[in-house]
């Protein structure tokens, strides 16, 4: 498992879709810069690089708008394991 970092998940976001700027913008689903392929992608690489599952309940726009708010909920769901 890598360390979880706002950069290590930042250049995982990249790997799903690039030319986002990620370490600003804070309404990544609200404003449609990620769609739902998007974040199916994003929970598959989740699991991947971090070895952590995201369950259903937590795959809200919440947890998705901005690099930082992923960070955190990946960071949660590893401790919680």
């Amino acid at each position: 498992m890598d360390d979880i970092t706002l950069e290590a998940v930042i250049e995982m976001l990249e790997g799903v879709r690039d030319g986002v700027d990620y370490e600003h913008v804070t309404t990544l689903v609200d404003d449609r810069h990620l769609d739902s392929f998007d974040i199916l992608a994003i929970v598959s690489a989740i699991d991947e690089e971090f070895d952590v599952e995201v369950p259903a309940k937590e795959i809200v726009p919440a947890n998705f708008n901005s690099a930082e708010a992923l960070t955190a909920m990946i960071q949660r769901l590893a401790d919680e394991d």
